[in-house]
């Protein structure tokens, strides 16, 4: 059986613990036996190396260095790393390679909470594929800075309503990467628990789960 660490906490605005009920439900309903946890600590864990995929919902906060050393290790020896908005693309902000492992991070979200259109790039990718080319979405518009060897799946554009200066950037949403032998999927849809309610933010975040977890 195929085993999952989800490690949440951080700014509790973004529902840490509730996010990871939610994402061990779909771990659990493809048959991955889940560890829960509230802690950096668990990253130190040589065991960790073992595990099909990890996710951090662990939005700001500090990760002390061999937390970072023995997650990073992981990854890269195969480990998957998936995660959603702020728990992952927000996450130990002073950790410049917990950055280049995920690629990107968060800087801005103009106009806070929004509407906006996710427009999907790759089409044909099995994580989006069968999927509205576009869709509404209300939540923050994630501006970010990202690693320019992503495979990008999913963009939004900004309008400049509330930054002129960046009016019509077109800014990544979904990715995925690989660091080392490790598959590592992100999206910035999910705010709060409740986004995954929204079918489409809820069948992207769950084939790009399941895509990051090896074997």
């Amino acid at each position: 059986m195929r085993e999952a660490l989800i490690v949440w906490g951080g700014w509790a605005g973004h529902e840490p613990e509730q996010g990871a009920q939610v994402v061990a439900g779909m771990l659990e309903e493809a048959g991955f036996k889940t560890y829960v946890e509230n802690t950096t600590e668990a990253f130190a864990d040589p065991g960790i190396a073992e595990l099909s995929v990890i996710v951090p919902i662990f939005t700001m906060s500090k990760i002390e260095k061999e937390e970072l050393d023995n997650l990073a290790r992981a990854v890269r020896g195969g480990v998957g790393l998936a995660g959603y908005h702020g728990g992952m693309g927000d996450a130990f902000r002073e950790a410049v390679e917990y950055q280049f492992m995920v690629g990107g991070q968060w800087v801005a979200h103009p106009g806070n909470i929004i509407d906006y259109t996710v427009e999907i790039t790759k089409p044909d990718d099995p994580i989006v594929a069968g999927l509205a080319q576009s869709f509404p979405y209300r939540s923050e518009q994630y501006y970010m800075h990202v690693d320019p060897s992503n495979e990008v799946l999913a963009t939004t554009r900004f309008s400049g309503e509330h930054a002129p200066w960046i009016d019509g950037v077109v800014m990544p949403v979904v990715w995925k990467r690989r660091h080392g032998e490790g598959r590592v999927f992100y999206s910035s849809l999910g705010h709060v628990a409740r986004e995954f309610e929204v079918p489409e933010m809820r069948e992207i975040f769950r084939r790009g789960l399941l895509w990051a977890a090896r074997d």
